[in-house]
């Protein structure tokens, strides 16, 4: 199997390159388990930030980047958008957005509690890693939706054209591959 070495803050990653589309490959790059890479990046992360309220990811690779920087902020609360409504939630706002990752239609969803919190909040958005672009830009969308005011975006790795956007705050490039 065809890898990618990733490096970022200091450590080395052996990625699996992986046939998603016809003619495009990715670098397969999985936090869920990597408790060095997450340890690691969320200080540095949480450096770049800007004065924020709270932090807010999308359900569910970011989760555990999300909780590491919330505890270099001091920050006692995160808020994840889940990917579907459930049944304890109170009059949840709901977004739809296409994933380049999963290939279908995803939807994103807050509680109430969860809006009545964001409202008048100074919000950053993190994640694992910035492809496209469009889950975070859902994810905006429904902050927004919510009365919160999006002041940064923030993910261990931009991926593809991503690298060259500047309102967002990484820590590596990561290349897509296209044959």
């Amino acid at each position: 199997m065809k890898t990618y070495e990733l490096k970022v803050a200091g450590l080395k990653r052996d990625l699996p390159v992986i046939q998603i589309k016809e003619n495009l490959k990715i670098a397969s790059f999985v936090i869920l388990g990597d408790t060095e890479i997450v340890a690691t990046t969320a200080p540095l992360i949480a450096d770049k930030l800007p004065k924020v309220d709270i932090l807010v990811t999308a359900e569910a690779k970011g989760i555990p980047f999300v909780y590491e920087v919330a505890k270099q902020l001091n920050m006692t609360k995160y808020i994840v958008a889940r990917k579907s409504v459930k049944a304890y939630m109170n009059s949840p706002i709901v977004h739809e957005v296409e994933s380049i990752t999963t290939q279908k239609t995803q939807t994103l969803c807050l509680d109430m509690q969860d809006v009545d919190f964001i409202k008048g909040k100074r919000v950053a958005l993190i994640d694992d890693v910035i492809s496209t672009g469009e889950s975070l830009k859902a994810l905006e969308e429904l902050v927004e939706k919510a009365g919160g005011n999006v002041v940064a975006k923030a993910a261990i790795l931009a991926e593809g054209d991503a690298a060259n956007r500047d309102d967002i705050l990484f820590l590596e490039k990561l290349p897509i591959f296209m044959d």
